[in-house]
């Protein structure tokens, strides 16, 4: 019903940065919170940031200061900017909506498929 498509990984020296987006495509009534999380290998799961519809932001500490997220509510479309990349921000990067599909009266959580953001020392 609502599917989500990552796009901008890629490897990056350290110090570099990266843009990341996410679209949301589907039968789609509302889309709330997005969000991008990362997992690194051997790692669970984390959030880095999340945006609501407003535009209210939150940022895990670690980025803080130099990963910007942002959306686009015309596109159904969250973005990552990315600057100042360390090693350790290499993982794979998840978008998260919290969605209204078209026709349903509640929201669901979707996940896109992840894209792999590898940061060189």
């Amino acid at each position: 019903q609502v599917q989500l498509v990552e796009s901008g990984g890629g490897l990056v020296q350290a110090g570099g940065s990266l843009r990341l987006s996410c679209a949301a495509s589907g039968s789609i009534f509302s889309i709330n919170r997005m969000g991008w999380y990362r997992q690194a290998p051997g790692k669970q799961r984390e959030l880095v940031a999340h945006i609501t519809t407003s535009g209210t932001t939150y940022y895990a500490d670690s980025v803080k200061g130099r990963f910007t997220i942002s959306r686009d509510n015309a596109k159904n479309t969250v973005y990552l900017q990315t600057n100042s990349l360390k090693p350790e921000d290499t993982a794979v990067y998840y978008c998260g909506a919290d969605a209204v599909p078209g026709g349903s009266r509640y929201s669901y959580w979707y996940w896109g498929q992840g894209t792999q953001v590898t940061v060189s020392s």
